[in-house]
């Protein structure tokens, strides 16, 4: 496992180009046959990928955590973002297939994936902190919360789904589901916002492999960006805007934890404060 210290705006400011990669960049989430995890200390969020090759990877604890298995004082949230696969969760398997989520409580002892498909399986997770058990539970693309914003004209045109969150899947404090954006658009999260009560993370995936998204980062007046290509992870600070742009259309995972669940709950930012 990774560690990633939280950074804060004053040091932020005098970050070069590859600083600001190593502190909020996650380039190797998909890595094939192997499960990767990264644990910031923003809200002890840990992003993580699992890329089942010939056999089942079980998700295994980290001396990192101190505990006796991974579940045992977190939860986790998953999204399929490519393929077919199963999770199996102390025994039982949930069968997903591109973009349906499974969300897993606190106190689960054993989760392992596998893919069952010809195509590689791409299984996404977020996990946070958890003070109670929540059952699991599987959620299908058509069952998601679909919430369309933007417009043509501002080229951001976009559907939310909403997976884990009060009125879904119910949790501890882990909020999730993912953007897709319609073809010419390519704005995400524009006008921007901030929610200072919880951090973010966003993972980026469906994007052409010579296609980048340039994600905007920072405080409105201080901002900075980084380039990032398909399945990639942003981690962004509570303090901090979250906007990108892209050279063609794609989608993203969306993660929080924090304070609170609301989803609403984000102080805009005008586009004329922002430098």
């Amino acid at each position: 496992m990774i560690i990633r210290n939280a950074i804060g705006p004053v040091e932020t400011k005098k970050m070069d180009t590859q600083s600001l990669r190593d502190h909020f960049l996650v380039e190797d989430v998909m890595q094939s046959g192997k499960i990767s995890m990264t644990y910031t200390h923003y809200d002890r969020l840990i992003i993580g990928g699992a890329v089942p090759d010939g056999k089942p990877l079980p998700l295994e604890t980290d001396d990192a955590l101190k505990s006796d298995y991974f579940l045992e004082r977190r939860e986790i949230g998953i999204i399929l973002v490519s393929g077919e696969g199963t999770v199996e969760v102390d025994g039982e398997k949930y069968p997903l297939i591109a973009k349906e989520c499974l969300y897993i409580g606190k106190g689960v002892k054993n989760v392992s994936f596998a893919k069952t498909g010809s195509d590689p399986a791409l299984f996404y997770f977020t996990s946070a902190p958890a003070h109670a058990p929540y059952p699991t539970r599987k959620m299908s693309f058509d069952e998601a919360e679909p919430q369309h914003l933007g417009s043509v004209e501002k080229a951001n045109e976009r559907t939310i789904y909403k997976y884990i969150h009060p009125d879904g899947i119910k949790s501890c404090q882990l909020v999730m589901g993912f953007t897709e954006l319609k073809t010419g658009s390519i704005w995400n999260t524009m006008p921007p916002h901030l929610h200072d009560r919880r951090m973010e993370a966003y993972f980026y995936f469906n994007l052409p492999k010579e296609d980048r998204v340039w994600h905007f980062m920072g405080e409105k007046d201080e901002t900075r960006h980084m380039v990032v290509a398909n399945n990639q992870a942003i981690i962004s600070p509570p303090w901090s805007i979250h906007s990108g742009a892209g050279t063609s259309n794609y989608a993203f995972v969306w993660a929080m934890a924090g304070e609170n669940q609301s989803f609403a709950d984000m102080d805009q930012v005008p586009l004329t404060t922002v430098k």
